[in-house]
């Protein structure tokens, strides 16, 4: 059936320009113009034409998609208007058919404004002495809710919405502007996408799923008039009461108006009013936070999207644009993660296990050449409710704050505000990384003893971990051992700088004032506790750090994200200083240090995890032999401890995967994990790139050149 009303089917009904004038005319007596200078002011005209010109392609706001991987299943929603944007052929013809007999049933006659409804407006408000009754057309409605949805600024919206004389001759004004350009099928599927519902539904896709958890497809006549009823007085008229009597009666109001306009027979109305309303309500998911059980350990990485988007500049000149445009621009966002590397690494740190400890184990997983986040798994549930979770272990903070474990939602893993964790001689990488690409080779030596006194860096003496340290090193046996001395001796070659430079280059941040202090140009030469790892970094930036490195020297920005497609299915771009337009998903590479002195390092990183490197001696034993034997492929890495083994860390890596863990108390840095613990990180990250990589070729490292080698 038509959605015209029979009367009007099959002919116009043609509408005089001096009947439009009259209409306009009564609307001034209805609405007291005294302030108003004249609808044909030229500023007026010019106001109204801009926004006539807005509202041709405002689209409302709508709701954002987080997928898993595979792009179909939906992890959860973004946004602050629940609302899909539904085309009219994928509407049932009920609701096109209600909404019009419940607002205006003169829609199909009309072009914007309707004269006849304006006269019997202005009876009835001078009858009452006030404004009892209202003359908005659909058209006119839908004017006003577009610049409320386009709004850029409060007061914008407040004078798209407010009670007075001038906003409704404008919106008449505009009411017949827009008919000019958009079909009456244009006009209302708009309006069905644009009004609210209650319940925080906005538009008809909205109002059907929370309603009646269904598609606006699929609304029956009884259904559809219940949702049409509520446009008028959403909170009046709400089925989901306790009390149903009014939402009831509106309903039976609509289903009239539907067999007066012949849209229903005699007889299917009264069967539809003698139905009660039966309502399926459904609660959208919205956040992190709502992430299925089934994938709650995904909520660090769901989170870690929120933060990444926040910082790219192409949604928006600041973080509080962009997190408008994540809820309200209808992206379709698919996450980056591998759910064969996430379920290893969930496994392997215990992120299902519901875990009494301060100390927090979790591992980071980054891909070579791509940066691209394949895991982010931690022994924690991502939850909001605290409420179980006990005293913090800081002393010094506030008896009532509760501690990270067993439920946190706070960024643990990297990509938000935390400084992360001191990661001790993991950052002896970023001195050798560069002692390389200034042209040293890897058989660089040193006499390393067992404590050396440093010239350069006032006197500062630092000291192996073993005796059995001490002897002449090179790069393998240095790295391999770990060897404190020999690394101060090769950072004072180099300076301290071009170690922190690098680091910086690689995706390090310094978070905490005394990083920032250290890491300045005035300071960073003299920074030769660098090379030990004093500096908090994030589990995040060493997996991608290192990643670096398996890629020869070529770094990706971290990228929590397979794809960003548009509301129209476009993908999200942006435009670089250059002028390039380029997909926001795609991969940021740039190479940071040449293939070859990168190629050298892998050699060196070999040593740590009981590897044979393609060039050099590892010196006879190494900080984490075991590595090579449970990932059972070529593997590089480096442990990492620091003083008291207040954190244990260890970073590695194969062509395909870099994978960083850490365990730590984020609460209180000074709560040694012990020495007993310092295994933990090493067999997570073992054990992922075993699980992970399982059943996939193995792939050997490039070596690096002669020239290099030395």
């Amino acid at each position: 059936m038509s959605n015209r009303p029979l009367a009007a089917a099959g002919r116009s009904v043609p509408l005089l320009r001096a009947g439009l004038i009259a209409g306009i005319v009564l609307a001034a007596v209805a609405y007291p113009l005294a302030a108003v200078t004249g609808l044909g002011a030229k500023a007026t005209a010019h106001a109204v034409e801009h926004k006539t010109n807005i509202l041709r392609t405002a689209l409302p706001a709508e709701t954002s998609y987080l997928y898993a991987p595979d792009g179909t299943t939906i992890l959860t929603m973004f946004y602050e208007e629940y609302r899909q944007y539904t085309k009219l052929s994928d509407m049932s013809p009920n609701i096109q058919q209600a909404i019009v007999a419940a607002e205006d049933n003169r829609f199909y006659q009309h072009r914007g404004v309707d004269p006849k409804g304006v006269a019997r407006a202005f009876v009835a408000n001078t009858r009452s002495s006030g404004v009892s009754q209202g003359a908005s057309t659909l058209t006119m409605q839908y004017v006003r809710m577009a610049l409320r949805d386009s709004a850029q600024t409060p007061q914008e919206v407040q004078e798209a919405i407010q009670q007075t004389s001038l906003r409704k001759v404008k919106e008449m004004r505009m009411a017949l502007d827009i008919e000019k350009e958009l079909t009456k099928d244009q006009i209302l599927e708009r309006y069905l996408n644009s009004a609210y519902f209650g319940h925080r539904a906005y538009g008809i896709y909205a109002a059907a799923q929370i309603f009646f958890s269904k598609t606006p497809a699929t609304l029956t006549p009884v259904e559809a008039a219940t949702l049409a009823g509520l446009v008028k007085s959403p909170s009046e008229y709400d089925p989901l009461s306790s009390d149903q009597k009014e939402a009831t009666g509106r309903r039976n109001y609509v289903l009239d108006k539907m067999t007066q306009l012949g849209y229903l027979s005699p007889d299917a109305a009264a069967v539809a009013k003698s139905e009660p309303i039966r309502t399926r309500p459904t609660t959208p998911a919205n956040d992190c936070a709502a992430i299925p059980n089934k994938y709650n350990t995904w909520g660090f990485a769901c989170d870690y999207v929120k933060n990444w988007w926040s910082a790219q500049p192409a949604f928006g000149e600041n973080r509080l644009e962009r997190m408008d445009k994540l809820r309200r621009g209808g992206y379709r966002i698919v996450l980056s993660l591998d759910p064969k590397v996430q379920a290893a690494a969930e496994k392997n740190v215990g992120a299902k296990d519901r875990v009494d400890s301060p100390f927090a184990n979790g591992i980071v997983v980054a891909e070579p050449g791509t940066g691209r986040i394949k895991a982010m798994a931690v022994n924690r549930t991502y939850s909001l409710d605290v409420s179980e979770n006990g005293p913090s272990s800081n002393p010094e903070a506030d008896p009532k704050m509760k501690a990270n474990y067993p439920n946190t939602v706070a960024p643990l893993l990297g990509g938000g505000t935390l400084p992360g964790y001191q990661a001790g001689s993991t950052f002896k990488m970023f001195p050798m990384l560069a002692a390389l690409d200034a042209g040293m080779p890897l058989s660089t030596a040193f006499d390393s003893p067992y404590r050396y006194k440093s010239a350069v860096y006032d006197g500062w003496a630092p000291s192996n971990a073993s005796g059995a340290m001490t002897g002449r090193q090179t790069m393998w046996s240095g790295f391999g051992k770990s060897v404190n001395t020999y690394f101060v001796q090769l950072e004072e070659k180099i300076g301290a700088d071009r170690g922190v430079h690098l680091a910086e280059q690689l995706g390090l941040r310094w978070r905490t004032d005394v990083d920032k202090e250290q890491a300045s140009p005035a300071k960073a030469k003299k920074w030769g506790a660098f090379t030990l790892g004093v500096s908090d970094a994030t589990p995040l930036e060493m997996a991608n750090a290192y990643a670096a490195i398996a890629a020869d020297g070529r770094y990706c920005e971290a990228m929590p994200v397979n794809s960003i497609t548009n509301r129209d299915g476009t993908p999200a771009t942006y435009r670089t200083a250059g002028g390039i337009e380029r997909e926001v998903a795609k991969p940021r590479c740039r190479q940071v240090v040449n293939a070859d002195a990168a190629r050298a390092a892998t050699d060196a990183a070999r040593c740590p995890t009981g590897d044979t490197p393609a060039k050099g001696s590892c010196g006879g034993w190494s900080t984490a032999d075991s590595v090579r034997g449970t990932v059972g492929r070529p593997v590089a890495g480096k442990t990492g401890t620091t003083d008291s083994t207040r954190s244990a860390w260890f970073v590695g890596y194969t062509p395909e995967l870099a994978a960083a863990s850490f365990i730590a108390d984020p609460d209180n840095p000074f709560n040694a994990v012990g020495d007993g613990q310092s295994q933990v990180p090493v067999n997570a990250v073992a054990q992922t790139l075993r699980d992970g990589l399982k059943g996939t070729p193995t792939r050997q490292f490039t070596p690096p050149s002669d020239a290099i080698v030395g």
